[in-house]
């Protein structure tokens, strides 16, 4: 088959398109909209914890880079997230880390990414799994507001 009568899979440029929306809308949601920090001590200090993506069964999330951030979030280790929806009150979370890595993104900062499978035994998972489930269907069924009066539906 020559190059000019390529067939297009409409369905597999759909999912991209859906998965180009979601990561868009994550990144809004992460930086504007929701806290997360970490309990990085027995003392229960509390430190802020970048969320980069999340999916129904784990996470990625990033933090300054140091060695002792590297040593200290190795894999098995479990982060207890808080997830602040609001000022005043947060949904708990369990994250156990299954790998970490060096990052350096466009500015020249080095940062730790960790990616890792939560806990889906906490009661709490409940709601975290239906926040997840929202940013996808959201992802899936969002328009552009181009001005139109009418609801449409794909």
């Amino acid at each position: 088959m020559s190059d000019d009568k390529k067939v297009v899979d409409f369905g597999k440029k759909r999912k991209e398109a859906i998965e180009q929306k979601r990561r868009t809308f994550e990144r809004v949601v992460f930086q504007e909209f929701l806290g997360v920090y970490t309990v990085v001590d027995d003392q229960g200090s509390s430190y802020p914890i970048k969320l980069i993506d999340v999916s129904g069964d784990g996470c990625q999330l990033q933090l300054p880079f140091s060695l002792k951030a590297k040593n200290q979030f190795k894999a098995g280790t479990e982060l207890s997230l808080k997830l602040f929806f609001t000022k005043g009150s947060f949904l708990p979370a369990v994250v156990t880390v299954r790998h970490a890595s060096e990052y350096v993104d466009q500015q020249g900062d080095a940062w730790l990414r960790l990616g890792g499978e939560f806990d889906t035994t906490l009661p709490s998972f409940q709601a975290l799994s239906h926040f997840i489930q929202f940013i996808y269907q959201y992802a899936e069924y969002s328009c552009l507001d181009k001005g139109e009066s009418k609801v449409y539906f794909l």
